[in-house]
């Protein structure tokens, strides 16, 4: 059974943050003042739970204009069962639920063409964070895509 959790980033949104320490701190080499900004607090965080453990996790974020999501993470083990899909369906539901005209995101290039799926298109140039190359994407309320297929 998978089910969600929404939490505001003044409650305790610490299982997101242990997802997000074994994937983006451990697993990429993140470096802990990259991974811990000062958006956690104003944001609302989404855990995903797959029998009832933990899987996987992400973030909407207000910024002047639109929303951004990100921290989008599942953990090693459980990829494959379309957690990841699942979370950006939510996250962008969500958004859009809540007023977003524009939803933003700064993926990895290495998962350009997974966003591109949901009707996010790259802004800008590649950029370096982490050691990892990341491209700005939008989607806006006119253009988002829930594909068919649940391929993550």
């Amino acid at each position: 059974m998978v089910t969600n959790k929404w939490i505001n980033g003044d409650e305790d949104f610490s299982e997101a943050l242990k997802i997000r320490e074994t994937v983006f701190i451990k697993e990429q080499n993140c470096p802990v003042s990259i991974e811990r900004d000062g958006d956690d607090k104003s944001s609302i965080h989404l855990v995903l739970y797959g029998n009832n453990k933990a899987v996987g996790c992400g973030r909407i974020t207000f910024k002047k204009g639109y929303y951004k999501i990100g921290r989008i993470a599942v953990l090693k083990p459980m990829r494959g069962n379309h957690y990841g899909d699942l979370i950006v369906r939510l996250l962008l539901f969500k958004s859009f639920k809540m007023g977003a005209d524009e939803v933003r995101l700064n993926a990895q290039t290495q998962a350009l063409e997974f966003y591109k799926r949901f009707g996010f298109n790259p802004i800008g140039k590649i950029f370096m964070e982490a050691g990892i190359e990341h491209i700005s994407m939008k989607v806006t309320s006119e253009n988002v895509v829930y594909p068919s297929d649940c391929s993550s």
